[in-house]
């Protein structure tokens, strides 16, 4: 079993992702993929007079601040435009794939957090509001269910609430909970970098290994986002996940490139 996650970032390579899904899926191997669509979300967001607006908590994570209106907006755009464009193309390439957030089904449920810390211009503040959370659940059996009977399920945030309520997650830990679930091999993610950078946004300076027993040590080079990156693979690797491999997305065959040690591999 091998988990995908997808970055949502400008300049990924979709194409060529749904082709290396598509051959890996038609040569047998179990493959569940998970997407973002963070750039095509800040695009529709300014659109609608809506901006976006990004936030750092008081442990250093940066992370969208999800009011009732953005979520509305990131529904649109992950599980609408990103999530039926994947399903698309992959169905484009004869594979049975179906399009599933973490709504439907409850295939993903957490606790929603209704308002967090940040640290904005040198001050802690509380934020009201939010519609955010962290997977607590993944509905194995749902998941189960489609790849036992021949279907590729092309997985996006947001998640459910206990009290039903739609939160956005970060689409990395989705992966790695989900990875867990199934009991995953190996997890691959994907975005718009090589792999893990020394001296970001420096690509020479790729780091090609990590040791499993030092992961939480690379937290040190993660810039802005990719902290999410690296919590979700020790996520991982503490539940059991053989493997995860940060990955460029933007290549021809990406997921085989990562497979085949091209990246980050933490193990």
């Amino acid at each position: 079993m091998i988990v995908v996650k997808v970055g949502g970032s400008e300049g990924i390579n979709l194409d060529a992702v749904c082709r290396d899904v598509a051959a890996l899926v038609k040569e047998g191997q179990e493959l569940v993929l998970v997407h973002g669509g963070s750039h095509e979300t800040n695009l529709l967001a300014e659109k609608l007079g809506h901006p976006p607006r990004f936030v750092t908590s008081v442990s250093g994570y940066t992370s969208r601040f999800t009011d009732r209106e953005t979520l509305e907006i990131f529904e649109m755009v992950y599980c609408g435009k990103v999530n039926k464009a994947i399903v698309e193309r992959l169905q484009g390439l004869r594979v049975n794939a179906v399009g599933l957030s973490g709504l439907d089904g409850r295939l993903l449920e957490g606790r929603r957090k209704e308002s967090i810390r940040i640290r904005e211009g040198g001050k802690r503040q509380m934020l009201h509001g939010d519609y955010t959370g962290t997977v607590e659940q993944v509905n194995t059996p749902l998941l189960r269910l489609l790849l036992d009977n021949g279907y590729l399920p092309v997985v996006t945030p947001p998640a459910i609430s206990y009290q039903s309520e739609g939160i956005n997650v970060d689409g990395d830990r989705a992966a790695a909970a989900i990875a867990e679930a199934l009991g995953a091999t190996d997890l691959v993610i994907l975005s718009n970098v090589p792999g893990l950078l020394r001296d970001f946004p420096d690509e020479r300076t790729l780091i090609p290994h990590i040791e499993q027993a030092r992961a939480e040590e690379a937290m040190a080079f993660a810039e802005g986002r990719m902290k999410k990156k690296v919590l979700g693979a020790v996520e991982a690797l503490e539940a059991g996940v053989g493997r995860v491999i940060f990955a460029d997305g933007r290549i021809e065959t990406p997921i085989r490139a990562a497979l085949a040690g091209r990246g980050t591999v933490i193990a």
